[in-house]
Order: structure tokens, then sequence, then C-alpha cells
């Protein structure tokens, strides 16, 4: 087994077995998402296969903060990253490297290279996709769950924001997501104003 998939198998199993249960969408099945879309953006950035080995680690350890709180998790998975990874032979400038990706995905996002930029989209890949409304139901329900939202309106009108402030950092992502993320701008805004039509 190589040095990436020990760090997988090690990190995917404690997703599967310590993640608490109402993480409906910051799941292990998020982190496989991530891991695949920041290994296809990174594949059309031309990226080292050093930089995509980090690029692939930061992808798997990004959300592993959630093992221990909600708010604020990006610096609990950096802390993660730092106990972990020096068990794998990483030295303190490669683990810094993956925490900086890391801390670039807490929103708003704010990555400073191409290397976190290349994260920070795969992070969000899904708002261009055809399961963009699948996924969405997944946060809804969890942001429901821990009492961040209180119904389906107020979910909208956040959406409706988050999606009117986001942009795509790759040359990648945006051109095989943007398109796709309008149109579900689009629907999101008409629901909106059926509500403010309703007086709600």
């Amino acid at each position: 087994m190589d040095k990436f998939e020990a760090i997988k198998k090690k990190i995917l199993h404690r997703l599967r077995t310590e993640l608490p249960k109402n993480l409906y969408y910051h799941c292990l099945a998020h982190t496989e998402d991530v891991l695949q879309a920041a290994i296809s953006i990174s594949e059309k950035e031309k990226v080292t296969d050093d930089e995509l080995f980090l690029i692939k680690v930061a992808a798997l350890f990004h959300d592993t903060g959630f093992l221990k709180l909600h708010r604020g998790h990006e610096q609990h998975s950096c802390e993660v990253a730092r106990e972990t990874l020096p068990g794998f032979g990483f030295n303190h400038n490669e683990i810094e490297q993956v925490c900086d990706m890391i801390m670039a995905t807490k929103l708003p996002q704010n990555p400073h290279n191409k290397l976190a930029e290349i994260l920070c989209d795969a992070d969000l890949d899904y708002l261009g996709r055809d399961d963009f409304f699948t996924i969405g139901d997944t946060l809804f329900a969890e942001m429901k769950d821990y009492g961040f939202l209180k119904d389906e309106k107020e979910w909208n009108r956040l959406q409706l924001k988050f999606l009117e402030n986001h942009s795509f950092f790759t040359p990648t992502s945006i051109n095989t997501r943007n398109a796709k993320k309008l149109e579900h701008l689009e629907k999101i805004k008409q629901i909106v104003a059926s509500y403010d039509k309703e007086g709600n």
C-alpha cells in the first residue's frame, strides 16, 4: 500500500466510525466526493505529481475537524492533520501547505495559491452539478438539525445569497461548473420571489 492509500484508509475509517450521525452533508460521502473532484480539477489544471499528492491529502483532511465540533471545524481539521501526518513522514512545510489549503475552504473561501483554489473549487463542486438540489437537501437537513436554520424559506434565502456571492477560482471549474451553477441560481431566485408574492 502506498503512502496516500495508507492515509486514505486511516482517515476514511475515522470518518466512517467517529463522525456524528446527524452530519447528513459533512459526512464520509462528502469527503469522498471532494477528493474525486480535487483529482479531476487537478488533472485539468496540470499540477505536478507532488502537488496532486498534497491536494489529495488536504481533501481527505479538510473536514476531519467535524470529529471534534461543527463551527470552526477548519482549525480543528488542521490540528488532526498536524497530529496525524508526521507519522506518515510529512515534514513541517508539507503539513503547513496542507493546512493552508484546508483553511482556504473556510467560508467565505480565501485561497492564496493555485493548490488552495483547486481544493476550494472541489469542496463546492456540487454547486455546478446536476445533483445540486439533492446534495443541498442534506445540508439543509444538517443545518436544521443543528439549529442553524428554522425552515425551508430561510434556507432558500441563504442559498440565494450564497450563490450570488460565490465564484469559482480555477479556469477548469469556471468552464465546467459555472453555467449550471447560474441555472440553479435562477431557480432559487424564482422560489424566493414566490415567497415575496405570498408576503412571507
